[in-house]
């Protein structure tokens, strides 16, 4: 049999160790993982974007349109486009691009050329 002392002693270490275990916070666990999110570049075409922009419109079955287009690189890779005057946009089939149709339809009607003012500001300008 133990002493009564050493089992007192034992009992108080028990006591020391589960007391400073409740003032440290708990390690939990992350119950999913992260998922990297991919850059994602929109800008005007450039002369070096020729070849990527004749593959997708192979890919598309459409014919490259004319004029500037608005890209979006996908991680590096062009994977769709749209025309700055509007029209069809062209999309790589194999890469998910639904999410980027509308940022580049949206980027593609900021850089329109503005309609001109008419109306009040008109009347402004010729009274002052």
């Amino acid at each position: 049999m133990l002493d009564v002392g050493l089992r007192n002693m034992m009992a108080n270490d028990r006591y020391e160790e589960l007391r400073r275990a409740a003032f440290r916070p708990a390690v939990l666990e992350d119950p999913a993982p992260r998922i990297e999110a991919p850059d994602i570049e929109l800008r005007l075409c450039k002369a070096s974007d020729d070849p990527a922009l004749e593959r997708l419109a192979e890919l598309a079955g459409q014919p490259v349109p004319f004029g500037r287009l608005v890209v979006a690189l996908v991680d590096g890779t062009l994977v769709a486009a749209t025309p700055v005057a509007g029209g069809c946009a062209l999309r790589d089939p194999f890469v998910r691009t639904v999410h980027l149709l509308p940022l580049l339809e949206l980027r593609a009607a900021q850089l329109r050329v503005p309609a001109p003012r008419t109306g009040a500001f008109r009347l402004l300008r010729r009274h002052a």
